[in-house]
């Protein structure tokens, strides 16, 4: 790999498996880092460009296309998935359900004490209610669900204090990337185009 190209995929997120198995998530082990950071190593805007080809991913099977990826503290990606409600027959087989059942096998743990989750879009109730329970620390969503959003625009069931755990809502991470996919898969239903198994298309 060039290293231009190594550099590219550090600035998008994209392809450096290498730094997501770095201690903190970082470029330590491309050696561009000397000491451990206690802060993670990327922004919000990497973490959810990782979400955001999870969406890809969905919308190239025909699903509802919503990313999902959970973080350590320490800035390690435990877990990244898409939705997956009708290729597994599973009403429950959101990106966040996924995500959080994967990322509890890798802790070995059903608590995610100290943990983030990157969405797409806002969660929904269910996913909204599994998160609370997982005790997930943080929820960065990019784009509101006007229809069914869990958290902030219908319902804000992570900060009623009537249950055990609260969740910091942070909303709006690329925004305008994660509210375009969304609406491209919707107006391609609305107008009728099929919206097929895109990842079984040869040229």
């Amino acid at each position: 790999m060039s290293s231009s190209a190594s550099r590219n995929e550090h600035l998008t997120g994209q392809g450096c498996n290498a730094c997501l198995r770095a201690p903190h998530g970082g470029n330590a082990a491309h050696g561009l880092f000397t000491k451990p950071s206690t802060r993670p190593m990327h922004s919000h805007e990497f973490y959810m460009r990782i979400a955001l080809s999870e969406a890809l991913k969905a919308y190239e099977i025909g699903e509802v296309p919503v990313g999902a990826v959970v973080v350590s503290s320490e800035g390690n990606v435990l877990s990244k998935a898409h939705n997956e409600t009708m290729r597994q027959n599973d009403p429950s087989a959101h990106a966040e359900i996924i995500a959080l059942r994967e990322a509890a096998e890798v802790l070995k743990n059903y608590r995610l004490n100290k943990t983030r989750i990157y969405v797409t879009i806002e969660p929904c109730v269910m996913c909204a209610g599994a998160l609370i329970h997982a005790r997930v620390e943080e929820v960065i969503f990019g784009v509101s669900d006007p229809k069914g959003g869990g958290l902030i625009t219908l319902y804000q069931l992570g900060n009623d204090t009537r249950l055990n755990h609260q969740l910091k809502v942070t909303s709006g991470v690329l925004k305008a990337e994660c509210g375009e996919i969304i609406q491209r898969f919707f107006k391609e239903k609305r107008t009728g185009i099929i919206v097929e198994d895109r990842s079984q298309k040869t040229e």
